[in-house]
């Protein structure tokens, strides 16, 4: 045999083998697809239970959860004097959690809900905008939460619709009469949690968002009492059924859920039986989650209930719009972020911005305006005022003694934006 008989015998091999790699490169990536898990979410709002009440109450369903991810303390009411200083009232919280905004930007001051702001998207409609075919799914007492907060068809929010819901029992006096001592709302609770279990396990939204309200009610009527805490028990045995729900799912589908479960407010520390206010009770509120890849600013930090949206959005891979994430006040609790906790304050003709480093390494780049034209779905047009690194957790820059009294600034990084604005008080 010749030497040029063996190399063309070798290339020959060379060539088979390459084919066999290939096709084995292109099995494990085919393989590798069908085993990536369809990720849904669930988040539910368990009205009005300070976290010193939820850390005293028996709740084992919340504390199995908590295993699998993580329990913290965390906060309502914005900035506590400041621009963003939110009232501790229900659907004020909801909506902070639903837009990752506080309400100098969202809107909604109380529980009338007569003026949202629409141009802060929630959750559900950054899902729909990019995804147009998931499913979403609200299950609650209050139909208020769907057809005003949410906005459900609504041609302010794009006119899309919540795909399954199951609301406005309150209304609903034949099968649930109203009494004094509220307990009509444990049932319509009990509905609710029960429907949404069953919808979870049949048709698997993508998104859902499930409200119980029989604690808030109980805090109202009886405060710090052991009506109040049975309340807290019957929604542990209720989110319980929610999570048997998730498991059946993701042991019998190719699917991956988080659920985060949370509260709109505390109460007042006298005697538990209002909110409303600025109280640490009132502002002090706790997450549970499942959610893998907690960062240290979910357990070290103070988070707000306002993370909780940007989380989901990163666990569900929405990609959020720049312009919208430059409005969004909340971080996400799981992966690495870069900084969090931004202020500004005006001082000798100097702004200073000051973050919390959540890395050591990098740098931030300082963007400023003094319109907010995005309130009014307009557009801001931001300048680069400069570049700091990060570790230094501050950046100052002169203002002119004309400037106007208002500062908007974001701190972009490379995980993660957050914003603040400088206010001239008056």
């Amino acid at each position: 045999m010749s030497i040029f008989e063996i190399q063309l015998g070798r290339m020959k091999k060379a060539k088979r083998l390459k084919k066999v790699l290939l096709f084995g490169v292109l099995i494990l990536i085919a393989s590798g697809l069908s085993a990536q898990k369809i990720r849904k979410a669930v988040f539910v709002i368990a009205d009005g239970i300070p976290a010193d009440v939820v850390e005293k109450v028996a709740t084992p369903n919340l504390d199995a959860i908590a295993r699998e991810g993580g329990y913290t303390r965390a906060h309502v009411g914005g900035l506590l004097g400041e621009y963003s200083e939110t009232p501790t009232i229900s659907a004020v919280g909801y909506n902070s959690l639903l837009t990752g905004t506080w309400v100098n930007k969202h809107n909604v001051w109380d529980n009338d809900i007569p003026d949202p702001n629409y141009h802060y998207f929630t959750i559900f409609r950054f899902l729909k905008e990019q995804y147009p075919q998931k499913k979403t799914a609200i299950f609650s007492s209050w139909e208020d939460n769907r057809t005003k907060l949410v906005g459900d068809a609504l041609p302010a929010t794009g006119s899309f619709a919540v795909d399954y819901h199951f609301d406005g029992l309150e209304l609903d006096t034949v099968n649930y009469p109203h009494a004094d001592d509220r307990i009509f709302m444990h049932r319509i609770d009990e509905a609710v949690a029960d429907k949404a279990a069953e919808e979870i396990r049949s048709v698997a939204p993508d998104l859902t968002w499930v409200y119980l309200e029989f604690t808030d009610d109980m805090g109202h009527k009886y405060g710090d009492s052991p009506q109040f805490y049975q309340a807290v028990e019957y929604m542990d045995n209720q989110v319980g059924r929610l999570w048997d729900a998730i498991r059946y799912r993701e042991k019998n589908f190719n699917e991956e859920w988080d659920i985060y479960i949370t509260t709109d407010h505390g109460r007042k520390p006298d005697n538990g039986k209002g909110h409303g206010g600025q109280s640490d009770r009132e502002r002090t509120i706790w997450i549970v989650t499942n959610a893998k890849h907690l960062n240290e600013y979910f357990y070290k930090g103070n988070p707000g209930v306002v993370d909780i949206m940007p989380s989901i959005a990163e666990f569900l891979k929405i990609e959020i719009p720049k312009e919208n994430l430059m409005e969004i006040d909340g971080v996400p609790l799981t992966g690495k972020i870069s900084l969090s906790d931004p202020k500004a304050h005006l001082n000798d003709g100097r702004i200073t911005v000051n973050w919390k480093p959540q890395d050591k390494r990098g740098k931030v780049k300082v963007w400023l305006t003094t319109t907010n034209n995005f309130k009014s779905g307009g557009q801001d047009h931001y300048v680069l005022a400069g570049t700091a690194r990060l570790k230094d957790g501050k950046y100052s820059l002169p203002v002119e003694d004309s400037a106007a009294p208002f500062y908007k600034i974001v701190l972009e990084a490379s995980r993660n934006m957050v914003n603040t604005w400088y206010v001239e008080k008056k």
